[in-house]
């Protein structure tokens, strides 16, 4: 991949570029698009930038950059990381993180590793029970992809023993259904700190879903002096009460405050464009960025 870093960030009037979505997936980790698919829907909702951010990986960067440049919607490359605290998931977003970077590639490989081996122990438990096997699985996964939950759910619901996705995490692969295998993941601070060092920003995703573990546990403070710079308090599992807390903890540690769709094509009911962030935080994103330059349209 062209190294695309750069000394300064670029000038860009992003208030007049329109609304930005800065969470979307491809079939490069769980989404059913194609990186360049989901540019383009980003475009077809009237968005002007959209930030790319596949679980662990960067692999759709370069499709999504050359369909940026043929829609004029402005691309923030990022990543999802997939991070832990004891047994609650917290996933961490990086903005415009150089993706060369060692310590990104290092535990880039190993969380891959790591999700399918994870990935193949569930689908030997769930084939006990269940007519699912791993070629099953395979055939709801992009070439090159990192298989994990979300590849199985699809083959569960393609063999007729779950309705949709979302029945599947609700069931089978509920981390109480029986069938659910622990995996090693990083602390969201060392999460963190790799998106630091690439040069990136780092914003916490939708920190009020699956339970509320970072809002139970009360860790942001700690988060904050790992390097976290901002939250995203704009999406759809965030309830208003959780909201109305964000924000007040977004004002008390001088967080930026992020909305998106976490959009997955067909695989969950978000939408493009059903949350926004206001262009001043897209603005501020790029200001602090070092690792890697936004795609802005010629």
């Amino acid at each position: 991949m062209e190294h695309a870093g750069f000394d300064e960030p670029p000038v860009f009037d992003w208030a007049a570029a329109g609304p930005a979505d800065l969470h979307a997936h491809s079939r490069e980790s769980d989404g059913t698009d194609a990186p360049a698919d989901v540019v383009r829907a980003a475009a077809a909702a009237g968005l002007g930038a959209v930030a790319l951010t596949d679980h662990d990986t960067v692999s759709g960067w370069v499709e999504a950059t050359e369909a940026a440049h043929e829609t004029g919607v402005a691309l923030l490359p990022g990543v999802e990381f997939s991070s832990q605290i004891l047994e609650a998931s917290v996933h961490v977003l990086g903005y415009l993180l150089d993706p060369e970077s060692a310590a990104f590639m290092g535990e880039r490989e190993r969380i891959r590793t790591e999700r399918v081996t994870r990935a193949e122990r569930m689908v030997h438990a769930i084939g006990k029970d269940y007519p699912l096997t791993w070629a099953h699985v395979e055939q709801h996964s992009a070439p090159g992809a990192t298989i994990g939950r979300p590849h199985i759910a699809d083959a569960l619901v393609s063999l007729g023993i779950v309705p949709d996705r979302s029945s599947a995490f609700e069931s089978i692969l509920h981390w109480q259904g029986g069938y659910y295998q622990p995996h090693r993941a990083p602390t969201p601070e060392q999460a963190i700190g790799i998106i630091r060092e690439a040069g990136g920003v780092a914003v916490l995703a939708h920190p009020a879903a699956r339970g509320r573990p970072v809002m139970r546990m009360g860790v942001l403070g700690d988060l904050v002096v790992a390097g976290l710079e901002g939250v995203e308090v704009w999406h759809r599992d965030n309830d208003e009460p959780a909201r109305r807390r964000l924000l007040a903890d977004a004002e008390r540690y001088g967080l930026l405050v992020t909305g998106s769709s976490d959009y997955h094509g067909a695989g969950k009911p978000n939408r493009l464009g059903e949350h926004t962030t206001d262009p001043a935080v897209v603005a501020e994103i790029v200001r602090r960025a070092t690792g890697w330059a936004p795609v802005l349209p010629v």
